[in-house]
């Protein structure tokens, strides 16, 4: 009879706490959950099958994979390097993935230093939102060693669709900020279409039905198409975090000299809409910069 692995989940934002979930409800693993807000934590556990641990210390010591899921460079680094970090207290053959969306240069900072303490890591940020959090339907990007990766497969599996290694640590963040770009170029012209389209009093529900089937079809098109047009924006993927993400992006394009020149106008053009309100919008109010600057340019 094998022995359930020890399974500690670190961040229950958004994305983690239905991910720590799916973990939870897999019952292929022994699971404990350590939040910053002790009230999301409890939350989280009247809901699922797992232990919550108060401190760093007693979340990791026991952990035979440590799963992170936290906001930016700046909260890895303090949950792992602080004084009262988990770096002191993950114990040597652990395993360490992270689903944050972090700087290339950060995930192998933290390779590094894991590698020495002997613990091994993949960084696996996701992609597919709250939505994909929530039906167990995420997409999975990841950088390190293989067979580490393929250890982690039925972990993973239960919260994505897909997991793809991309190269050793750091490759996956490299491959998110990709990701990332893309989504950025598709909501400015999903946004200047819909605006054309409103111009011309085209039928919306007839007008995405209609190109929704053809080339133009997109993730975005599909989910936010009829809400752009309505102007609902209070959920989903905030412009605060895509903000951080293509800086991120255009962070590291300077060292590989590639032109994001489309990207750093999305990425101006986000913190435009959060000077006025919208830090928490939905990344499709892309869709309302311009009436919102109206005269301003």
């Amino acid at each position: 009879m094998s022995t359930k692995k020890n399974v500690t989940f670190i961040g229950l934002g958004t994305m983690g706490y239905p991910m720590a979930g799916h973990l939870s409800n897999s019952d292929l693993f022994n699971v404990t959950v350590f939040n910053r807000s002790s009230d999301k934590s409890a939350k989280w556990s009247k809901e699922y099958k797992g232990s919550v641990a108060k401190t760093i210390e007693d979340a990791v010591s026991d952990a035979d994979v440590v799963i992170t899921c936290t906001g930016r460079d700046e909260d890895m680094m303090e949950i792992v390097f602080s004084e009262n970090g988990m770096l002191a207290y993950l114990k040597s053959g652990s395993i360490f993935v992270d689903h944050t969306t972090t700087s290339c240069k950060l995930a192998k900072h933290l390779n590094k230093s894991l590698q020495s303490k002997g613990i091994d890591f993949i960084d696996a940020p996701v992609s597919g939102g709250e939505a994909g959090a929530v039906n167990g339907g995420l997409t999975v990007m990841a950088g390190g060693d293989k067979a580490i990766l393929e250890s982690c497969d039925s972990l993973i599996k239960t919260y994505s669709k897909s997991i793809t290694l991309m190269g050793e640590a750091g490759a996956g963040q490299l491959a998110k900020m990709v990701n990332q770009i893309c989504i950025a170029g598709v909501l400015q012209g999903l946004s200047e279409g819909l605006l054309f389209a409103e111009a011309e009093n085209l039928d919306m529900d007839k007008l995405l039905s209609a190109i929704s089937g053809g080339a133009a079809q997109s993730w975005q098109m599909v989910n936010r198409g009829k809400t752009m047009h309505n102007r609902e924006f209070d959920f989903g993927f905030a412009i605060k975090w895509m903000v951080k993400d293509l800086g991120y992006c255009i962070e590291q394009a300077k060292g590989n000299q590639t032109n994001l020149t489309f990207t750093q106008e999305v990425y101006d053009r986000y913190i435009n809409l959060m000077d006025k309100g919208h830090t928490y919008s939905d990344t499709s109010a892309l869709m309302v910069f311009e009436e919102l600057n109206k005269g301003t340019r």
